[in-house]
């Protein structure tokens, strides 16, 4: 899986400097949080500049052919650094790097490293020996200084096999990690810094169901939930078939658990789920909103959609649209098909629909949101709402509310990790702007 990496850094530098670039999921913004900090474990420290770095990783997804290429054409652009004094460790991590990566070596022949999603151990052991540290055999990934919002996972893998998605090919099927193995690490982060996390997998709603103790997401919400000093508990990405009355209940009952449901829905007509292999009907995913919706009044709901999937008529897309009107979602992701190698759908389907009319229908959905998008968000016009804040960018302090909405405020008060009291006075389809009330 990996070539041995002998070349000794320059003695002339003292620590070993790392570069990693990620795209894709936040499944895949955890890995690299985790990469992160086993690298710094070693010794190593950041860069900001691949050319400045001594270990690079590209942490790759492949959920698209357009985020493929960036890819490739992130990598292609390193090959000149291997003929530099440094000469890093360039490494190819994540969902591009299938079981088998013969045909990424002799496309990439500069990349010394293809770590699969979560192999970690190569990595370390062609730094440890290139920069000569101690490799401790049971080195702890877990975030040394967290983000306000930390990254969990807590499920790796995928069972459901939709004909269009290629994680179950790369990422293999679905593994659960241990209730309090969870529950330890989150309790270590917020002892380091976290206020809030959000718990990660490919279908999250399947956690524990390949455990022998057969625990479910909602008996860890409830552990989770008695952590003293996490503030907030967040979760995605949840499958409508997956998605059960105990778990409604948990984010109805649990104070520290935030009010918002990732619930894909693909499309809203019924051969188009049938030929995706989604496992249910429109109207089926209908009755479920109503019923998070009977049980938590206040939930905010995002979803995901496809257009331009292989039989996609005008009068299905027309479904799709006519859905999202009906439901009126806080947030839609909408994505073009694309083929991906090894998928049920790029070996039996076509792909016959233009991309310029694949691009049409995007941009009509993008627009039917930004409209209901507006709406819901001027109805927040005028409240005060509470706001964990994460971080200060571009002079203005950003953070979220319960209910995922991203606000923006000025204050000159160190504010980060603090839970502000914010008047909304502005509202868009993307974002709220206010005044911060509450005293530190």
């Amino acid at each position: 899986m990996h070539k041995q990496v002998t070349v000794k850094i320059d003695l002339e530098e003292k620590l070993a400097r790392y570069y990693i670039w990620t795209v894709g999921c936040q499944m895949n913004e955890a890995d690299s949080e985790r990469m992160a900090s086993a690298l710094e474990q070693l010794g190593c420290i950041p860069s900001d500049d691949p050319r400045n770095a001594d270990i690079i990783v590209l942490n790759s997804c492949v959920v698209r052919q357009g985020v493929e290429d960036r890819v490739a054409s992130k990598l292609d652009s390193l090959k000149s650094l291997k003929s530099s004094p440094r000469n890093p460790i360039i490494a190819l991590a994540g969902c591009m790097v299938g079981p088998k990566a013969d045909h990424l070596k002799e496309r990439f022949p500069h990349t010394d490293l293809f770590l699969r999603p979560q192999e970690l151990t190569y990595l370390l052991e062609a730094v440890s020996e290139r920069t000569g540290a101690c490799l401790d055999a049971h080195i702890l990934s877990l975030p040394f200084k967290p983000q306000v919002s930390a990254l969990v996972p807590i499920i790796h893998g995928c069972n459901k096999f939709c004909t269009f998605c290629v994680i179950p090919y790369r990422r293999g099927r679905e593994r659960s990690r241990p209730l309090e193995e969870i529950a330890s690490e989150v309790r270590a982060l917020v002892k380091r810094g976290a206020k809030e996390v959000t718990l990660l997998g490919q279908n999250v709603d399947s956690y524990g169901n390949d455990l022998p103790e057969e625990p479910d997401l909602a008996d860890l919400l409830h552990e989770l939930n008695r952590i003293e000093g996490l503030l907030r508990i967040r979760f995605l990405t949840s499958h409508p078939n997956d998605m059960s009355d105990k778990l409604i209940e948990a984010v109805a009952s649990l104070d520290r658990v935030c009010k918002h449901i990732n619930l894909p829905v693909q499309a809203g007509d019924d051969a188009l789920l049938k030929a995706m292999r989604r496992g249910y009907t429109s109207e089926e995913y209908r009755i479920l909103v109503g019923k998070i919706r009977s049980a938590i009044p206040h939930v905010s709901l995002s979803t995901d959609v496809i257009v331009g999937f292989p039989g996609e008529s005008e009068e299905a897309f027309q479904r799709t649209v006519s859905l999202l009107e009906d439901i009126r979602f806080d947030k839609v992701h909408v994505a073009m098909y694309s083929p991906r190698p090894g998928t049920i759908a790029q070996r039996t389907m076509g792909d016959e629909i233009p991309p310029e009319e694949k691009r049409r229908r995007r941009e009509v959905i993008e627009a039917v949101q930004e409209h209901i998008a507006y709406e819901i968000n001027a109805h927040l016009q005028g409240q005060q709402l509470e706001v964990l804040v994460e971080d200060k960018v571009k002079g203005k302090w950003q953070g979220r509310t319960r209910i995922n909405k991203l606000v923006f405020f000025e204050d000159k008060r160190e504010l980060k990790g603090e839970l502000v009291k914010v008047d909304v006075e502005q509202t868009t389809a993307w974002s709220l702007r206010g005044t911060a009330t509450q005293q530190k």
